[in-house]
């Protein structure tokens, strides 16, 4: 039988929770979400049942992140609906800041990265984007003082680098990425899938098909450049505007150019209408 999930709105609120729940040394995990939830976040929320005692999970949409002309106002909020399907779920804890809890008058400080958020993928598109991912996780994960916390693998740059910020400032986390979750015909589940007509969410799946067509042309010998290149083709060819299609190694997310320099992950992030989406696939 599901039961509603405690909702705190305040850092003492949460403290106090976060104190009952951790009673008998129990394990916590935090997946941090912005709403809107589908099946791909409720993929994290089971697999954190899997890896900690307590799930926490938090909701909070992070205008840092957003750029000026980006889709702050408009994104989608489905407040009702999310705490019914974490209710489903059996979640302990959902943490629902607003921004000025966040982020309160005078705030002045930023997580800056380097390394996997400075490889010319998202970074290059959306440049705003990584400072304010970066600040807003780590502030969630000394807020929530998680054992482990759970990310989509949809979004690849961003896992590679939460996991080395949070390598790299000791802050006690394992950072775990679960595979993308798929609509049936291969779309990878985003919230920002809302926003496609029925025309665009036709071709959408075109991505991934393309994804899947130049993973296997590498992996069957093929050079990468040329597989590369045909994959990009495809895309443009189903109506969306490209940003980049690309071959990377998947640990440091560094251009690669042989299949012998390393593990390969393919990234892909376009345009169709006014909706950008994103998505990549392993060689």
């Amino acid at each position: 039988m599901s039961r509603p999930p405690i909702v705190v709105r305040t850092l003492p609120a949460l403290r106090g929770a976060l104190t009952g729940l951790r009673a008998r040394n129990a394990t916590t995990a935090l997946v941090p979400t912005m709403g809107a939830l589908h099946d791909g976040h409720l993929t994290l929320v089971r697999l954190a049942k899997r890896r900690a005692d307590r799930v926490v999970v938090s909701i909070f949409v992070n205008p840092a992140q957003f750029a000026p002309h980006e889709d702050f106002a408009s994104y989608p909020r489905t407040w009702k609906a999310d705490l019914a399907k974490l209710a489903a779920e059996n979640v302990d804890l959902v943490w629902n800041p607003d921004v000025k809890a966040m982020y309160p008058d005078g705030f002045a400080t930023s997580i800056v990265t380097e390394g996997p958020a400075v490889v010319g993928l998202e970074d290059r598109f959306r440049p705003h984007f990584f400072g304010g991912v970066t600040t807003v996780v780590g502030k969630l994960f000394t807020q929530c003082r998680p054992d482990v916390a759970l990310f989509g693998a949809k979004d690849f740059q961003q896992l590679r680098v939460v996991t080395r910020m949070a390598r790299d400032l000791d802050l006690g986390v394992k950072v775990i990425g679960a595979p993308t979750v798929r609509e049936r015909d291969g779309l990878a589940m985003s919230s920002r899938n809302v926003y496609l007509s029925p025309e665009q969410r036709r071709a959408a799946p075109m991505l991934y098909r393309a994804l899947k067509e130049t993973a296997k042309r590498i992996g069957a010998g093929g050079r990468i450049e040329p597989a590369v290149a045909a994959g990009a083709k495809q895309v443009s060819e189903a109506g969306f505007a490209l940003d980049y299609f690309e071959a990377r190694h998947a640990e440091t997310l560094a251009p690669i150019a042989s299949t012998k320099a390393g593990p390969i992950r393919i990234l892909v992030a376009a345009r169709i209408g006014s909706t950008r989406l994103i998505d990549n696939i392993a060689v």
